[in-house]
């Protein structure tokens, strides 16, 4: 490592004193069948074993006072290698990203690349080969120094194995960008480092890692790092060639290069310069340079530790990891009642997935119940289904299938299905008296403590409980589809909600793996308000006479996963149509109501575009069915009007405590409607683009919050 190198991050360290720190332990061993000797260094941040090993500066330190020791033993013939392993179900997971938000110079920033391949590169200079074990989870950095290792092992049970760095808003920046692509070729580490990456940072396994090549044996997880040493003594003793593809350096590799661009073009549509970065590297990795993409590696890394978009994106993470597993004004747990069996009524769509998910994971019996026995049976039907095709997938075995089948059933008669249930959720239509006369019904033949909830997107909770004699125990749980994918969970408390029912509800939100976010009673709650006041705009300027594809392309800057039409035709125009109504009723001001949209719903269209030819355009029969005026905008005056009103609404619902702050915002955006992380959700976006500041005269969130320290 050079001395300005290592001046640097002792530098960045002093900045970063609560740096949880990897060391990095020498042992040595004989390898078995007369092997040789071999020096193993282990990592692991001891002290704290709750939290998974980074590398942060003085980790990096540690390591390279590691690799001085074994290079020395390496030249004096003291080793006839050196192995890479992890602590138990860690390997290591990369940069420590909380010592990158406190970094405030480009060099600062420079220096964390080049420190990172400083060392690593020094494991691939020894005099030994070199070997890396991938024991546990592996991410990032701890990818990356494998790469730099002559060879891989994995463990068969490793199930979080990937380079996430563009999901958040980096590039592979220790190697991953060079030498991934020269291992398993352009279009292999395409996948692994742009698509998975780009598809809700989708992880390998440590089967799927060999499979690709990444790894060159893989081992079962019981006596993984035994038969990875019997695998490296019968290598170096020669028994054991690994034979290795060379990459096609043809067009193959720009074709990969190609559709990377395209990926990145769908997802996030120029809006994040990472995916963009990671493929300029990845290109020029062709020629098999390696010191000269470490040093675009080292320079992209710079620039984009000190761009916003990482610091939104690391902003979302800790939101999502930190934020979502401690909900803010969540009552105290230990009011939470057990729940022994769930009662789901109706038995559409919506009610056989929250079926199907309850009985996954709380283990309890569910049952669902509608009006008549068909839809029943095709409610109950649906859900085996599902439970075949997880079997199929491999995903659990034939007697949790079994036991899983049993668990969910149908009923007409809701007095005995539900007699000892102890949570009833709702999933009916979604009209105000439907549901208050279901809850009516509901409340004769439940105990006084089971908790009725609803799973409302829009409707007063309030309203739903105010006839019951115990409305103390109704509490909004609104889900969002596919519910198997999306993990918000808007929790409801009515004005009338005790907190064990809250508690329950919580704890039950908990068990079923849901990012769970308290929200106040209040029209559409969160996703739906924000979500349909931006489609208001959109719709708005449609009817005024823009063209719809016009108005569709205005948000595309944003990089949002789907634009607004495809996004209506996800959540369907009447439901889109219903929801705007709702809050048209409670806000007539601000929501309208798309007279356009309305005749879409009465002809019975699911969508305004036809994909005949493979690409979305404009259905001729709802084209007949628009009404619209003259004024004609451009896509920068959509987006623009658009930005506006939810920098707008998304003030308001702070000034009435709809949430307890701008953070749930952005939480329930990111975990309910997709929305990317080099976004942050909206908030942080809003006020770097001074658009909070100038239509409420404030920004949203703490200066310095999720952008580049002033």
């Amino acid at each position: 490592m050079s001395s300005e190198t290592a001046e640097l991050l002792r530098s960045a360290g002093d900045r970063f004193p609560d740096e949880v720190v990897t060391h990095a332990w020498v042992r040595h061993l004989d390898l078995p069948a007369n092997g040789g000797r071999f020096a193993l260094i282990t990592l692991d941040n001891g002290f704290d074993h709750t939290k998974p090993t980074t590398f942060g500066p003085r980790s990096l330190a540690n390591l390279s006072v590691a690799i001085d020791q074994v290079q020395a033993e390496a030249d004096a013939g003291e080793i006839v290698g050196v192995g890479v392993t992890g602590k138990p179900f860690v390997f290591a997971v990369g940069a420590d990203l909380k010592g990158v938000e406190v970094l405030r110079a480009r060099d600062e920033a420079l220096a964390i690349g080049r420190g990172g391949h400083d060392v690593f590169a020094r494991l691939a200079a020894l005099a030994v080969p070199t070997f890396a074990y991938y024991n546990g989870a592996a991410l990032g950095g701890g990818v990356e120094i494998g790469l730099h290792c002559a060879y891989r092992t994995v463990s068969r049970a490793v199930g979080a194995f990937a380079l996430p760095e563009v999901f958040l808003g980096l590039v592979p920046g220790w190697g991953g960008c060079t030498l991934l692509p020269n291992l398993i070729g352009a279009d292999r580490a395409v996948t692994v480092i742009i698509e998975n990456a780009l598809s809700q940072n989708r992880m390998l396994n440590g089967t799927k890692a060999y499979e690709l090549g990444i790894a060159d044996a893989l081992f079962d997880g019981a006596d993984f790092l035994e038969q990875s040493l019997l695998w490296t003594s019968a290598v170096l003793r020669g028994e054991v060639e690994v034979v290795r593809q060379e990459p096609d350096r043809g067009p193959a590799w720009d074709e990969a290069v190609a559709r990377g661009r395209a990926i990145a073009d769908d997802k996030v549509h120029g809006a994040a310069p990472a995916a963009y970065r990671a493929l300029e590297i990845l290109a020029q990795a062709r020629d098999g340079d390696v010191r000269a993409g470490f040093a675009a590696e080292d320079e992209a890394l710079a620039d984009l530790i000190m761009g916003d978009e990482l610091r939104s994106g690391l902003y979302a993470f800790n939101l999502v990891q930190r934020r979502a597993k401690r909900p803010v004004g969540a009552p105290d747990k230990s009011l939470a009642r057990t729940i022994g069996k769930v009662g789901v009524v109706g038995a559409g769509l919506m009610a056989s997935q929250l079926a199907l998910l309850f009985a996954r994971r709380l283990d309890v019996p569910v049952v669902l119940t509608d009006i008549d026995q068909e839809r029943v049976d095709k409610g109950v039907g649906w859900v085996h289904e599902q439970i075949d095709m997880l079997l199929l997938k491999g995903r659990i075995g034939q007697d949790r299938a079994n036991r899983l089948k049993a668990a969910v059933t149908g009923s007409l008669d809701r007095a005995e299905a539900f007699a000892d249930a102890d949570f009833v959720i709702e999933a009916v239509f979604e009209e105000m008296s439907v549901k208050r006369q279901v809850f009516a019904e509901l409340e004769a033949v439940v105990s006084h403590e089971t908790i009725l909830a609803t799973n409302t997107s829009s409707l007063s909770v309030t309203q739903m409980a105010a006839e019951l004699k115990h409305p103390e125990r109704v509490v909004g749980f609104h889900f969002f589809n596919p519910v198997a994918v999306l993990p918000l969970l808007e929790i409801v408390r009515a004005e009338e909600t005790d907190d064990a029912s809250l508690a329950t509800a919580f704890a039950v939100a908990r068990k079923l793996k849901k990012s769970a976010v308290l929200v106040k009673d209040a029209p559409a709650f969160v996703v739906n308000r924000v979500l349909t006041r931006f489609m208001g705009e959109v719709l708005g300027a449609i009817d005024e006479g823009t063209p719809v594809e016009v108005a569709d392309r205005a948000l595309e800057p944003l990089g949002l996963p789907m634009s607004p039409i495809t996004l209506l035709e996800l959540v369907g125009p009447a439901v889109a149509h219903h929801v705007a109504g709702t809050l048209h009723e409670a806000f007539p001001d601000r929501f309208g109501v798309s007279a356009n949209l309305g005749r879409v719903v009465s002809a019975g269209k699911r969508g305004l575009y036809t994909y005949d030819s493979g690409k979305p355009e404009l259905d001729p029969e709802v084209a007949a069915l628009f009404e619209v005026g003259d004024r004609v905008l451009t896509e920068e005056q959509v987006r623009a009007r658009a930005l506006d009103a939810i920098a707008e609404e998304v003030g308001l619902m702070l000034d009435e405590g709809v949430v307890a702050e701008p953070q749930d915002i952005d939480l329930c955006l990111i975990t309910g409607a997709g929305w990317p992380f080099h976004l942050g959700g909206i908030t942080p976006y809003l006020d770097r683009a001074g658009i909070s500041e100038r239509v409420l005269g404030r920004r949203l969130l703490a200066r310095g919050v999720a952008s580049v320290p002033e």
